[in-house]
């Protein structure tokens, strides 16, 4: 059995569908889930289905009875009252239920970063490698992905893209990094997920196929859309305002401000593209099959 956390997010619900298409039918598929109303019909009816949250004691003890690998993603918490609540503190009850029941393998979503200077002083990746520390230290069999910062981000941005043409960051517009879609994320998870054969503790990079700098996704954005789009740099001040004006905490303002900085300061840069890391999505298909589309809508 396999049990999926987050199943309606970008990774989540793109994984079930991998494994729903691949999977054998001898490997149950189980799924913790707030809303089940917010699943597809469709999949309601082939996935056993635990309804709560996966930050709960009582949820996770339930959803991990019997399980061989689990999928980990610790959702986006705006509001939390620090970093810790927000990734270890959700994370310690599954945690704990990793090892009652047992459970053998299990797939994280993380950030890339470990051993490089800035990973202390990192905000939202420093915590979250303190998340994969936490899970490692259970003794399960743990693979953390490893990624950078997802192309699908710019989905939040597609409302000014639309009406000004302008997309925004805090990066320098020169400034190369990788990227990637969440679609490679959830196929790499996949994969990990249906070969169990693997052991110990390690991190899995999922790269991209390029590091890209913003004035090439403007580039690339410009002639998929057919229009001029542009890039405007953020100060960091800036970028911190428009956090609290949403309503997030301090801390976690804080915190993304701190990634931030970090990402310019090389947080990204330590792992070298290959075959193994390396994922196959463009930017440029990106584009043309998820970010045209909203931009239209």
């Amino acid at each position: 059995m396999i049990v999926i956390t987050a199943p309606t997010g970008h990774i989540g619900s793109r994984l079930l569908d991998i494994l729903l298409e691949t999977s054998t039918r001898s490997e149950e598929l189980r799924v913790i889930v707030r809303d089940p109303g917010n699943l597809p019909e469709a999949i309601r009816s082939r996935v056993d289905i635990v309804t709560g949250s996966h930050g709960d004691a009582d949820v996770v003890d339930r959803a991990f009875a019997g399980a061989d690998a689990v999928f980990w993603l610790v959702p986006p918490d705006l509001y939390a009252p620090n970093l810790d609540a927000a990734f270890s503190g959700f994370t310690h009850a599954a945690a704990k239920a990793f090892t009652t029941h047992d459970v053998g393998h299990v797939v994280g979503v993380s950030a890339l970063g470990r051993g490089t200077p800035v990973a202390g002083r990192a905000g939202q990746v420093t915590a979250s490698l303190a998340m994969d520390d936490l899970i490692a230290n259970t003794g399960v069999a743990y693979r953390a992905l490893a990624n950078p910062t997802f192309m699908d981000n710019l989905l939040w941005q597609a409302i000014s893209i639309r009406d000004a043409g302008v997309f925004t960051g805090t990066a320098a517009a020169d400034r190369k990094a990788p990227m990637v879609a969440t679609r490679d994320i959830a196929a790499a998870a996949a994969r990990l997920l249906l070969d169990r054969s693997w052991s110990g503790t390690g991190e899995v990079a999922v790269l991209g196929p390029e590091d890209l700098a913003p004035k090439d996704m403007a580039h690339t954005m410009s002639e998929v859309l057919g229009r001029p789009i542009r890039y405007q740099r953020q100060s960091l001040d800036d970028f911190r305002a428009a956090q609290t004006a949403r309503g997030v905490s301090d801390p976690i303002a804080t915190a993304y401000v701190d990634m931030m900085r970090a990402k310019e300061n090389g947080l990204d840069d330590g792992v070298p593209r290959s075959g193994a890391t390396a994922s196959p999505t463009s930017f440029r298909e990106w584009c043309e099959q998820n970010l045209a589309p909203a931009v239209r809508a």
